[in-house]
C-alpha cells in the first residue's frame, strides 16, 4: 500500500486504474480522485514525487494538485519547483521556484585562466 501510495500517478486519458509506465504501482483516472473525496469528504488531495514543468499541476477539475519543490530536478529537468501556502480560509496558493541559470564554466574552472 505505500508503495502506491507513493507511486501511483494521474492519467487524463482513463477511467479506474491502470498500469504506470514507471514500472511500478498504477495510475488513475479523474473518476477515482472524484470518488476518493467523496468518500472521505475532502476538497482536494495534493501530491507529490512526480515531475511538473512549471512546479504545480491540476488534475482532475481542480480536485489534485502535484508539486514539486525542486526545480531543476536531478539537474536535468529544467523544471521550475514550487511552494503551495493554504490561509485560514483554505484558500491555495503558489510560489514558484524558477531554475538557476546553467552556469558558462565548469566545476573548478577558474575566471581569466
Amino acid at each position: 500500500m505505500l508503495c502506491d501510495l507513493l507511486w501511483s500517478d494521474p492519467e487524463a486519458d482513463i477511467s479506474g486504474w491502470a498500469e504506470n509506465d514507471r514500472g511500478v504501482s498504477y495510475t488513475f483516472g479523474a473518476d477515482v480522485v472524484t470518488k476518493f473525496l467523496q468518500k472521505h469528504d475532502y476538497d482536494l488531495v495534493v501530491r507529490a514525487h512526480q515531475v511538473v514543468e512549471d512546479g504545480f499541476e491540476f488534475f482532475a477539475d481542480r480536485q489534485l494538485v502535484t508539486l514539486i519543490s525542486a526545480p531543476n530536478y536531478c539537474g536535468e529537468f529544467d523544471n521550475a519547483g514550487a511552494v503551495m501556502s493554504v490561509d485560514e480560509d483554505l484558500m491555495c496558493s503558489f510560489r514558484i521556484l524558477k531554475p538557476a541559470e546553467k552556469a558558462k564554466f565548469g566545476f573548478g574552472s577558474r575566471r581569466g585562466t
